[in-house]
């Protein structure tokens, strides 16, 4: 009688083997840390400003673009400069007619001292005419006592008197009204020349408006999103294109909040570029303040203050590292990947021996 044939285990070993391997492998991902933190959402970004005129106008040129390259200081529109400069002038003949005001009001306060003078001399001269009266009309009064002076004699000198009293006291009025006048001049002199002030401000003004119809690159970069044409009348503050400074790019590297607990400033990065194909190294510069739904214009809670936990993602701020030509094929908003080496960094224990933050700058 044949033996029956011997069944082959070797597949079933195989295929345990290969299920044990990789709840092995599966496992380790899962529990085992790694020092290489991954993630490919990231892309590329920069603060970038818009160009927007700074007064109403019309546009009389545009000298750039979309895509162009411009310098800090090359104008990149002009508005209408027309009616700015007209302000300008009317600014400075205002200005030139109140510093001649200025000097007419100085010249009266240098003339009211003589003015001063000239009545106190008059008032001294009436004081001593005043008292050669008084004392002639004493002299007739006697005799007109004693019989030795006649009666018209004696009328006609205290008529004297009376008349240069009068003129006496006129005279220390207009003394007084002099002293007085140099306040008062003194006054308008002091007020001309703030209003010559004032006229400076508005003639500097008046000279940055003229000069905000040229609109300048406030740094390098790239001009994008221009929507302007010659002859748009464009009230102050209307976007009239963008500008990119590419040589100041950084990544924006949105990391789980669970991924970075080994994440801290200084550590390399791997970035790989998708649309070119290409790695490039970079470092990590900061760890952000709040995650990405802090700073969301909705609030992410439930209206009923049910509270729904949700790993959040933190935008990691990477920065390029010198000296690399490829760099400058990135733009704005290109996706990438990136790889943190952390090297298994100890953050909790660094934290826990330092009074500032490891993970800021």
């Amino acid at each position: 009688m044949a033996e029956p044939p011997k069944t082959t285990r070797w597949p079933y070993f195989l295929a345990g083997g290969v299920v044990v391997v990789f709840i092995a492998i599966v496992l380790a991902i899962i529990f085992v840390p790694t020092s290489r933190v991954w993630t490919n959402d990231a892309y590329v970004t920069v603060h970038h400003t818009v160009i927007a005129p700074r007064v109403y106008g019309q546009v009389v040129a545009v000298n750039v673009n979309d895509n162009d390259s411009v310098h800090k200081g090359d104008v990149l529109a002009e508005l209408d400069p027309n009616d700015y400069q007209t302000s300008l002038d009317e600014a400075r003949a205002t200005e030139a007619n109140d510093r001649a005001k200025v000097m007419d009001a100085a010249a009266n306060v240098a003339r009211q001292p003589a003015l001063i003078d000239d009545a106190q001399a008059r008032v001294e001269r009436l004081q001593a005419e005043l008292v050669f009266a008084r004392q002639d009309a004493d002299r007739y009064g006697h005799l007109a006592r004693t019989g030795a002076g006649s009666l018209q004699e004696g009328q006609k000198t205290h008529a004297t008197l009376a008349e240069l009293t009068a003129s006496y006291n006129s005279a220390k009025a207009e003394l007084a009204a002099a002293q007085e006048e140099l306040i008062v001049l003194q006054a308008k002199h002091a007020a001309a020349e703030k209003q010559v002030l004032v006229d400076q401000a508005r003639v500097h003004q008046a000279e940055l408006n003229l000069s905000y119809t040229k609109l300048r690159a406030p740094f390098d970069g790239m001009v994008g999103e221009r929507n302007v044409q010659v002859g748009n009348v464009v009230p102050a503050g209307t976007p009239l294109m963008a500008l990119v400074p590419i040589e100041e790019l950084w990544i924006q590297a949105n990391y789980r909040e669970i991924a970075l607990r080994h994440v801290k400033p200084g550590q390399k990065v791997d970035i790989h570029v998708d649309a070119y194909d290409i790695d490039l190294k970079g470092v990590v510069d900061s760890v952000p303040p709040a995650s990405g739904a802090a700073f969301a214009p909705l609030a992410p809670e439930n209206a009923t203050g049910n509270f729904t936990k949700i790993v959040q993602r933190l935008p990691v701020k990477i920065v390029l590292l010198p000296g690399q030509p490829l760099a400058k094929l990135l733009r704005m908003g290109f996706s990438v990947e990136t790889t943190i080496h952390t090297g298994l960094a100890d953050i909790v224990s660094q934290q826990r021996h330092s009074n500032r933050s490891v993970t800021a700058r």
